[in-house]
C-alpha cells in the first residue's frame, strides 16, 4: 500500500516539475540553436530595431487554420518568431493570427490589405483535394502599411519581418541611384535586385547628360555593365560626387563576350586610368576556373548530334571569400559571366584599406589578349596554375581625385562648360566596390542563385553604411559547394565504403561463431 502511495506521489511530482517547467518555458523563453548561421535565433539587428520602435507596430497574419504539412509549420515558426520579437518589442510590438476560413469578411478584409487566397493540396478521406487558403501577413505602423502576401518558405522570414519594420520607422528612405547613358544594365533587367534593394532603399535611375553634379543625397552610385567609352566631364562629374562622400559600385566588364559567335572583344570604357588613381585596376583579361557552371552545347556523336551538359571554366561559381566581411557571410556561391581579375597593388602605397571579398579557388587561369570562348575548347591542367585570384574587393580611406593635376577635356556638345571653380583634389572618407562583371545582377544570367542578389544588396549595405540585415539576408543562401579533397582522399574513402561494411560483417560473425564454439565447450565439460 506504501509502495503504490509513493509511486502516485512521484507521478504527481513528476506531472508538477512538468507544468512548472512549461510556464517557466513560456515567460522566460530560450532557444538552443545549434544551426551554422543561427537561423532560429533573433539577430541582434532585429532586436536593436524592435527595441527602438516608438510607436505600436501591429503584425496582422491571415492564416488558415488546419492546414496540412508543411503549411501548419509554417504557421508555428512564424509564431515563435514573432512571441521572440514581443519579447524584445517592450509593448509596442504586437501580433494576431486571424483565420479567415468560413468568415467572408474576414476574407474581404485580407484581400482589401492585398493577402489573397492561394491553393493547396490536402488528403481528406484518401482523395487528394484542392483547398482554399490564406498564409499572409500585413504590417501597420502609424500610416504606413507593408503586405507579405504569401509566406512561401520560413527560410527568411526574419528578414522579411524585420526590413519591412526598417522600412516603415524610417523617417527617409536612402537612395541607391543607377547610372544610365552608357549602355548599362537596365532597370527591367534586374528586376530581382530592384525589388530586394526596395524593401530599404528607394531605387532610381542618375543620367549625367545634363552636366550637372550629382544629386548628394545619391547614398550610392551603381556603375553596372556600361559599354560605351565614358567622357571627360562625365568620370569628373562621378569623380567629384566621390570627392564629397560619395559611395560608388564599379561594377564592370573589360571583355565582352559572346556566346554565340564564342568570341570575345576588350571593351573600351576610359575608366582605366581613373580607376588606377584610385587605387585599382580590373584586367583586361578572363578568369577561368575548374568551380564552374556546366552548360549545354551540341556535340558530334557519330552520325548523331547530341546534347550534353559540359563544365565551363568561363563561367567561374565562386564560393572562395573573406572570412572576415560581414558582405559575404554566410555566402554559398556566387556565379560570374565572364569576369576579370583585380590588381590592388597601387592601392598600397595610397593609404587605402582593401578587403579582397571573393577569390577564385586553388585551380584557376586567366585567359588574356586573344578571346576564345568555345566551350569545347580542350582544358589542360596547366591553364588552372594559379589560385585565388581577386575577383571582387572593396576599397575605403581618403581617396585622390583622377583630376588633381588635370583639366577636364572640353565637349563642344555640352550647352555650358563644367564648372571646376570648386574642384576637390581629395576626398572625405568615402569607400567603392569594384568587381570585374557587371552582368552577375541581371536576372538572366542570376537564375535561381540568389546569392548573386543577396551578394550585390551585401555590398551596397556595406556602401550606405547600413549593414546591419546583412547578416539575416543571408541566412537565405544557396547551397554550399562541398570541400576539394585529393584523389588518395576521395580513393581512400571510394574503397573505405566498399571494403569496411562487408569486413565488419565477416569479423562479426568470426567473433559470433567463436563465442558460440567456446560457449559449447564449457556446456560440455559441465556435464562431463
Amino acid at each position: 500500500m506504501n509502495q503504490k502511495r509513493q509511486t502516485i506521489i512521484r507521478v504527481i511530482l513528476i506531472i508538477g516539475i512538468l507544468i512548472f517547467l512549461n510556464i517557466v518555458g513560456i515567460r522566460l523563453f530560450t532557444r538552443f540553436d545549434l544551426t551554422e548561421t543561427q537561423m532560429y535565433t533573433l539577430s541582434d539587428a532585429s532586436k536593436n530595431l524592435v527595441k527602438n520602435l516608438e510607436d505600436k507596430f501591429l503584425v496582422k497574419a491571415y492564416f488558415t487554420s488546419e492546414l496540412p504539412s508543411p503549411y501548419n509549420n509554417h504557421k508555428r515558426y512564424l509564431q515563435d518568431q514573432l512571441d521572440d520579437y514581443r519579447a524584445y518589442g517592450g509593448g509596442n510590438f504586437q501580433y494576431e493570427f486571424i483565420d479567415p476560413k468560413d468568415k467572408e469578411e474576414i476574407e474581404k478584409e485580407a484581400q482589401a490589405y492585398g493577402i489573397p487566397p492561394v491553393q493547396v493540396q490536402v488528403v481528406k478521406e484518401d482523395k487528394m483535394q484542392i483547398e482554399k487558403a490564406y498564409m499572409g501577413m500585413v504590417f501597420l505602423y502609424g500610416d504606413k502599411k507593408e503586405v507579405m502576401p504569401v509566406m512561401q518558405n520560413t527560410a527568411n522570414i526574419e528578414y522579411e519581418i524585420s526590413s519591412a519594420m526598417k522600412k516603415m520607422t524610417a523617417t527617409d528612405l536612402k537612395k541607391v541611384g543607377f547610372l544610365s547613358g552608357h549602355d548599362e544594365i537596365g532597370m527591367d533587367k534586374i528586376g530581382r535586385l530592384k525589388q530586394m534593394l526596395e524593401k530599404q532603399y528607394q531605387v532610381l535611375p542618375v543620367s549625367l547628360s545634363n552636366g550637372q553634379p550629382i544629386a548628394s543625397d545619391i547614398a550610392v552610385l551603381v556603375i553596372a555593365a556600361p559599354e560605351k567609352p565614358f567622357k571627360s566631364w562625365e568620370k569628373y562629374v562621378i569623380d567629384q560626387y566621390m570627392m564629397k562622400g560619395g559611395k560608388v559600385a564599379f561594377w564592370l566588364n573589360k571583355v565582352k563576350a559572346d556566346l554565340q559567335s564564342q568570341m570575345g572583344q576588350p571593351l573600351q570604357l576610359e575608366m582605366d586610368e581613373m580607376l588606377e588613381s584610385y587605387g585599382v585596376r580590373i584586367n583586361t583579361d578572363l578568369v577561368r576556373d575548374v568551380r564552374c557552371v556546366p552548360v549545354t552545347v551540341q556535340q558530334q556523336m557519330g552520325f548523331f548530334t547530341m546534347q550534353n551538359q559540359i563544365p565551363f571554366p568561363m563561367i567561374p561559381m565562386a564560393s572562395e571569400f573573406s572570412k572576415n566581411s560581414p558582405i559575404v557571410k554566410d555566402l554559398g556561391t556566387i556565379i560570374f559571366f565572364f569576369t576579370s581579375s583585380i590588381d590592388t597593388s597601387l592601392a598600397r602605397s595610397k593609404g587605402l584599406q582593401v578587403e579582397t571579398l571573393v577569390k577564385s579557388s586553388e585551380q584557376s587561369g586567366r585567359q588574356e589578349q586573344f578571346f576564345m570562348i568555345n566551350p569545347n575548347a580542350p582544358m589542360t591542367k596547366d591553364l588552372f596554375s594559379e589560385k585565388n585570384i581577386p575577383l571582387a574587393v572593396t576599397l575605403q580611406g581618403s581617396f585622390t581625385s583622377a583630376f588633381k593635376d588635370k583639366q577636364v577635356e572640353p565637349d563642344t556638345t555640352l550647352i555650358a562648360p563644367i564648372d571646376q571653380s570648386n574642384k576637390q583634389n581629395t576626398s572625405v572618407d568615402t569607400k567603392i566596390a569594384v568587381i570585374g562583371d557587371g552582368d552577375f545582377i541581371q536576372d538572366a544570367y542570376a537564375g535561381n542563385n540568389k546569392d548573386n542578389l543577396i551578394f550585390a544588396t551585401n555590398l551596397i549595405d556595406w556602401l550606405a553604411d547600413d549593414i546591419g540585415l546583412a547578416s539575416i539576408r543571408s541566412r537565405e543562401t544557396g547551397a554550399k559547394p562541398l570541400d576539394e579533397v585529393s584523389e588518395g582522399t576521395k580513393s581512400m574513402v571510394k574503397y573505405g565504403n566498399l571494403l569496411v561494411p562487408p569486413i565488419l560483417v565477416v569479423l562479426i560473425g568470426v567473433v559470433r561463431w567463436r563465442w558460440r564454439v567456446s560457449m559449447r565447450k564449457r556446456l560440455e565439460s559441465r556435464e562431463l
